[in-house]
């Protein structure tokens, strides 16, 4: 199979990007990468005050709490690895103008380094199962899959914005108003059941909808993911990861250019 990436040929270089990218990220924090934990759990927290307490959410026999956590880890890696991705070209542009190599790997170092705060932030979801007595199921095999699918989408995503963003640097600004709506039409806070039928067709287009459901079923139910909903994020990830491929190399000749 041929090395798409150039993993191979530049696999030292991919993980000295990666570890420069974890290295630096906190390094003039005091608190360092307990940050990794204590924003989503602060979000957790004001999320289940909020939904629980103000605008009642039902999602019983699952407590709202445990409910809302497995949502919002898978939530959180995509936010802050599409966010990442997209500045991960410009931040690095000094390396791109002095050293050939392909650009690509720039982009999965950073998504890469996220992935190091996801398994931290999976942890801390771990010990909440247990606090409240999910036990472990046969399902949880298909957790794996489910994750190799967002990964797909969230790189083919990400090799879109970053390329684009070095031409339109509108393209970063937007994006904080982007994720924000697409957290909140992503049933995360809320059961895939409480959109109305008229709209549920419209919310399925999503295909996050597909994949946090695939988690829950995995993680509470005990089935494997929808058939439907989830098939759709795996064809929608595909071609997100085939579009983003052809659009970033046919940009990233200009890079340097720009830059």
């Amino acid at each position: 199979m041929k090395d798409k990436f150039g993993f191979l040929k530049y696999k030292d270089l991919f993980l000295q990007l990666t570890l420069r990218e974890i290295k630096g990220k906190y390094k003039q924090s005091i608190l360092g990468y307990a940050w990794v934990i204590l924003v989503p759990l602060l979000n957790l927290l004001v999320m289940s005050i909020v939904f629980s307490y103000f605008f009642r959410v039902p999602t019983k026999p699952i407590p709202f709490v445990i409910y809302l956590f497995v949502g919002l880890v898978p939530w959180t890696f995509t936010a802050n690895a599409i966010a990442s991705g997209t500045s991960s070209i410009i931040a690095n542009g000094s390396l791109i103008t002095k050293v050939n190599f392909p650009r690509e790997i720039i982009l999965l170092s950073t998504i890469a380094s996220r992935i190091i705060d996801l398994i931290l932030l999976s942890l801390t979801l771990i010990v909440f199962l247990f606090i409240y007595h999910v036990e472990p199921k046969a399902s949880f095999l298909f957790i794996p899959l489910i994750f190799f699918v967002q990964l797909i989408l969230v790189i083919g995503i990400s090799l879109i914005l970053s390329a684009t963003n070095v031409f339109f640097r509108d393209v970063e600004n937007m994006l904080v108003v982007i994720l924000t709506a697409w957290m909140y039409l992503t049933p995360i806070f809320y059961p895939p059941e409480l959109i109305p039928a008229k709209i549920r067709f419209l919310f399925g287009l999503n295909p996050m909808v597909g994949i946090i459901n695939a988690y829950r079923n995995a993680i509470f139910y005990g089935v494997p993911p929808p058939l439907a909903s989830f098939g759709f994020s795996i064809v929608i990830s595909l071609i997100f990861l085939v579009a983003g491929i052809m659009i970033f190399r046919k940009l990233s000749r200009s890079f340097s250019d720009v830059i």
